[in-house]
């Protein structure tokens, strides 16, 4: 007796059998199943011609949801053959039978509250409608996504070498060849693999799942803009006009910026109470799933500035007598100014430069709406590289880069750090990227006295750059807008997660990221590798992979910057910031293959400046 006849005549004697109820309600598994709340439950069914790229697809997709905290699990059709389907040929029948199975096991995944993705040619229209009706009737959302791509591609992708053989007359019975593939007639989503990039359709999935409320809105990196839309931008400013006005500094203004631009979506304005709690206490917000947002943006107000203003439902921000924003419904709370610092650097210290403003500030804290009248300028010669995360999202797609890797850095480039960064792409192209992009990517916000001003390093990284250190046609410079906080690895995710809403899919993280010394102690205030630790472990940076730091030194015999070995540390030399600048005060050399001598001349001449200027 045949496989498929017994197993018929199995399915005639199955009449003693009654569904069991489970007591556990889909609710009460989605509240379990994976970090984000709520059931999930679905299959996304992936219908195409072998090589139109539905496994491809099903495990990037797979990948993504889980980097997302979202459980799933992809059903492949050659995966399954090893195992629940082995007894099955390709036969009608037993290609009949195939799907039927396929789509009970999606059924069992998806009432678990995974989302299933299936990958399956399933070439016959009865097949999937009926694998649809089982979900419809089981309640459970079904999607057909039909994987688009010509024959001829698809031939041209023969990986397997299947299409060649059909064509030989070894494979008998081969859809596309000689057995045919019922398209979708209404598909819940098409995808041209042809046309489109893997990225780019898992995209439109992702998006598809939103529209229908499986995947919620904080998965995916949108950017959040806040400036007001050239239709209505004259009325807004009429507005303006006529609201009661809060005069703002130049830190604030930084953080209007930010929040302009994006870089902190999805926040809609300076934080209200409840995601400043959130922020401080869980480094997250939680509202719409778990989003990592690990520094409060706030705007400090006075007394005197609150009990003029608590009553408004909306004030202007001006900056140097110019409205540059309006808040909407403003939320006055108090500004606890020790326990926001004690929690944000694990340190009190009135002389720590930023805690120090910000026990200087405002006893009052006002979040609210924000809506920004223009692009912020500074004016200051550097516009031009302070580009939004639209603008280099666009700029990455136009350089058709498959992987971004950014490095965040407020300090010069030595070349210990260029070759980290040129290492960083060699393994990325061993990965198999084609086409990795650099995002060099200085803060330009606020930073403390002694550090290099802005003007002074974009002078020298385009020294850098000139030299060929790093490849100008694969490196994007541009400017980070965030005021520098030395909240150590804080601090890094919030530098962390910006890039990755900027387009970054992976993450450079130093030694002592965002660290200083302890003023009083003059020991490091953060152990140093626990900003690289931290972010490996942060909730919410689902789309970026972190790169640590490996330490480069320089290599004595061989006049270099190279990887340190302990094994050899005899030919190697820290050299440290104190006798960089040292050295570059008194107008002498570094050692040979320290840093790029243009690059180091820009160096000499901002620290002897500051002698002429002392």
């Amino acid at each position: 007796m045949s496989g498929i006849k017994k197993l018929r005549k199995d399915l005639q004697r199955s009449t003693n059998v009654v569904y069991q109820s489970h007591h556990v309600t889909r609710i009460k598994r989605g509240q379990v199943v994976g970090s984000r709340a709520g059931f999930r439950g679905c299959t996304v069914w992936l219908t195409g011609l072998s090589g139109a790229g539905k496994t491809t697809m099903g495990f990037a997709l797979e990948e993504f949801l889980v980097s997302s905290s979202i459980p799933c699990y992809t059903l492949d059709g050659d995966n399954v053959r090893h195992g629940l389907n082995r007894n099955l040929g390709f036969t009608a029948d037993d290609r009949e039978e195939n799907i039927r199975r396929v789509a009970e096991v999606a059924k069992l995944f998806a009432d678990a509250g995974l989302v299933c993705i299936t990958s399956f040619i399933s070439p016959f229209t009865k097949d999937r409608d009926e694998a649809r009706r089982v979900h419809v009737a089981a309640g459970l959302p079904f999607f057909e996504v039909f994987v688009d791509a010509p024959l001829a591609v698809c031939e041209s992708r023969d990986v397997k070498g299947l299409y060649k053989k059909a064509r030989a007359g070894e494979i008998k019975g081969f859809t596309g060849i000689d057995s045919d593939y019922e398209k979708p007639e209404n598909p819940d989503l098409v995808l041209k693999t042809g046309e489109i990039t893997v990225d780019e359709g898992i995209r439109h999935i992702v998006e598809l799942l939103k529209e229908q409320a499986i995947v919620p809105s904080g998965v995916t990196e949108d950017v959040t803009e806040l400036f007001v839309p050239e239709n209505k931008l004259d009325l807004a400013i009429s507005d303006a006009k006529t609201l009661p006005t809060l005069h703002i500094n130049e830190l604030d203004l930084q953080w209007v910026q930010v929040l302009a631009e994006g870089w902190a979506s999805p926040l809609k304005g300076f934080m209200r109470e409840r995601e400043f709690l959130q922020t401080l206490h869980f480094s997250t917000l939680l509202d719409g799933g778990v989003i990592n947002q690990s520094v409060a943006i706030v705007l400090p107000v006075s007394t005197e500035a609150k009990d003029r203003l608590e009553d408004s439902t909306a004030l202007a921000l001006q900056y140097q007598g110019r409205r540059v924003a309006v808040l909407r419904n403003p939320e006055f709370y108090q500004h606890r100014k020790e326990e926001r610092c004690a929690r944000t650097w694990g340190t009190t210290c009135p002389q720590h430069p930023y805690i120090s403003m910000v026990m200087e500030s405002g006893d009052w804290l006002v979040g609210g709406d924000l809506e920004v009248l223009e692009r912020i300028r500074w004016q200051d010669g550097l516009d031009q590289y302070r580009l939004t995360p639209t603008e280099l999202k666009q700029k990455f797609k136009e350089m058709k880069a498959d992987a971004v890797f950014a490095f965040q850095l407020r300090n010069p480039i030595h070349n210990g750090h260029a070759l980290l960064m040129q290492d960083t792409r060699r393994r990325l192209l061993a990965r198999g990227f084609r086409n990795p992009v650099l995002l060099l990517h200085p803060l330009g916000g606020w930073t403390k006295d002694d550090d290099v001003p802005l003007a002074w390093r974009m002078r020298q990284h385009a020294a850098v750059l000139e030299e060929g250190l790093l490849d100008p046609a694969s490196t994007i410079v541009a400017i980070f807008p965030s005021p520098m906080m030395y909240a150590g690895p804080t601090e890094v995710q919030w530098h962390c997660r910006a890039r990755m809403i900027g387009g970054a899919n992976f993450y450079i993280v130093g030694r002592d990221p965002a660290g200083m010394p302890h003023p009083l102690t003059n020991q490091d205030l953060y152990e140093a590798s626990h900003g690289s630790k931290v972010l490996g472990m942060a909730p919410g940076l689902v789309t970026v992979e972190i790169i640590p730091f490996r330490v480069a030194a320089y290599n004595k015999i061989k006049k270099a910057m190279e990887f340190y070995d302990k094994d050899r540390s005899e030919e190697f030399e820290f050299i440290s910031g104190t006798k960089m600048r040292r050295l570059a005060r008194s107008g002498e050399n570094p050692p040979e293959g320290f840093m790029a001598p243009m690059a180091w001349r820009v160096l000499t001449e901002y620290y002897t400046s500051l002698g002429k200027d002392q």
